[in-house]
């Protein structure tokens, strides 16, 4: 998608916001919701502003002027929002110079396909991690001055094949090491995965399949391989989609 290709979805789709999000160094999605009205060609060359010492890791109160600079090509309308939402990742610039802010996982990443072109031994390398995540139903944890503790718990979980429910317990759950490809009942993630894989579709990610994986509560979405940014722009989606997916499911 073009600067000319935003804007015109941004009219063509009625969207409200426009959504600009960055990663911080730890790999978290942080973002700000611009009023749509507000974004024209102007914005989109010029950047917005924020506050770099609010975020962990990257500038000091007396020099936290920061710049977002957002890439048209990684756009897409966001599923989760009431709000009619057009999100769109950034890199982070440093204002002064408008070079690439040397903390920025994203900008990092640009920075090593430049490199690569200039060696000449390719001009483009790709891609295909495979990411794998685990679902639970209960998830505690505590880090206080006299304690650190977790737990995890999930009603598929090998270690409840004695636990006691009110409904009763139907026995359908994969044994240690045992969750590789059975079929429902025993994978009872069939639907949310689909739903997490249409989803990551729609949004315009490259998907093939998705499946339980060898571990309790583990499962995998599978991504086509593609360029170092775009794939880290859709690791990205990727974790969002997760979440959000299963956070509605409760």
């Amino acid at each position: 998608m073009s600067k000319s290709d935003l804007l015109k979805t941004i009219k063509d789709e009625e969207v409200d916001y426009v959504d600009i999000r960055f990663t911080d160094p730890r790999g978290k999605l942080q973002h700000v919701t611009v009023c749509a009205d507000l974004v024209d060609e102007d914005f989109l060359d010029e950047g917005f502003m924020f506050d770099g010492s609010s975020i962990a890791g990257w500038k000091s109160i007396e020099q936290s002027d920061m710049k977002l600079m957002p890439d048209p090509s990684s756009a897409y309308l966001d599923p989760f929002y009431a709000e009619k939402t057009l999100a769109v990742h950034c890199t982070v610039l440093e204002p002064d110079t408008n070079e690439r802010y040397d903390r920025d996982p994203r900008g990092t990443a640009r920075n090593a396909e430049d490199y690569l072109r200039s060696t000449g031994i390719g001009d483009t390398a790709y891609m295909g991690p495979e990411a794998e995540f685990f679902l639970f139903d209960d998830v505690r944890y505590s880090v206080t001055s006299n304690k650190v503790s977790y737990s995890v718990d999930a009603i598929d979980g090998a270690w409840n094949s004695d636990t006691e429910y009110e409904m009763g317990n139907m026995g359908h759950r994969p044994g240690v090491k045992g969750g590789y490809f059975p079929v429902n009942p025993i994978d009872d993630g069939q639907d949310i995965r689909a739903e997490m894989l249409s989803t990551m579709k729609r949004m315009g990610i490259k998907v093939d399949k998705h499946h339980h994986e060898v571990g309790s509560c583990q499962h995998e979405l599978g991504m086509i391989f593609g360029t170092l940014v775009e794939q880290a722009d859709n690791q990205q989606k990727y974790k969002y989609v997760i979440h959000n997916v299963a956070h509605a499911y409760g």
